[in-house]
């Protein structure tokens, strides 16, 4: 069969409160960002793995506290006493170390609160800049544990209908059941499946969902 042509056009994700999905993985994390107000010292990282919710999760967090986001492009300080995100923190190096501890110390100074995301605890960061390690050292830490399956099909879900693909709970159920406890897999199995029922002009089905499973393990061998 001649397989039609597929055009990767970009998904746009949902990131408010009504599209985080909580379970018993995240459920803890979820209540200590609710919590902000009593913070140590109006700070804290939230640690996770990649793709386990931090982005969208401190997005719920920023729409709460009426927050904004900061990232190594961002030019202009936040204005005094805003709240503020720094998404991806663990990624700041060199020159943007000093960029960030100024932006710590502004938020803090002017009594707002500070989040940041990271993959590691700020311990395991690598930070060269002695003023900016001790004081990421001594912000509080909040985990985002590996999913359970409840969290990945909803993570499914979330990706499929981010993408406008209608897909059948048991297709869910099947890919749960058979895909690698690691949500950092997940957009790349939406991402390979959605490419795949493209290409072959079909709806996502068992054997279409098997075969790509196989083909990612088999690339992740590799």
């Amino acid at each position: 069969m001649a397989q039609q042509l597929a055009f990767d056009l970009p998904s746009k994700p949902a990131l408010d409160r009504d599209a985080f999905f909580v379970s018993d993985a995240n459920r803890l994390a979820v209540a200590q960002l609710e919590q902000f107000d009593a913070w140590p010292d109006r700070k804290a990282v939230l640690c996770g793995p990649e793709g386990s919710g931090k982005t969208h999760l401190a997005h719920v967090w920023a729409e709460d506290a009426q927050g904004i986001f900061i990232t190594p492009n961002s030019k202009d300080l936040p204005q005094a006493g805003r709240n503020i995100v720094i998404d991806n923190a663990d990624a700041w190096k060199d020159a943007q170390e000093t960029v960030l501890f100024h932006l710590h110390n502004h938020v803090l100074a002017n009594g707002g609160h500070l989040l940041l995301t990271a993959t590691q605890p700020p311990a395991l960061w690598g930070t060269t800049l002695p003023d900016l390690a001790s004081r990421m050292q001594a912000t509080t830490t909040v985990t985002l544990n590996q999913p359970d399956d409840a969290l990945l099909a909803a993570l499914l879900v979330k990706l499929f209908d981010d993408r406008q693909v209608a897909i059948s709970p048991q297709i869910i159920e099947f890919l749960v059941r058979r895909m690698p406890r690691s949500t950092g897999l997940v957009q790349r199995l939406v991402d390979a499946l959605d490419q795949a029922a493209l290409e072959l002009g079909k709806p996502i089905s068992r054997s279409l969902a098997s075969q790509v499973l196989d083909n990612l393990a088999e690339a992740m061998e590799n």
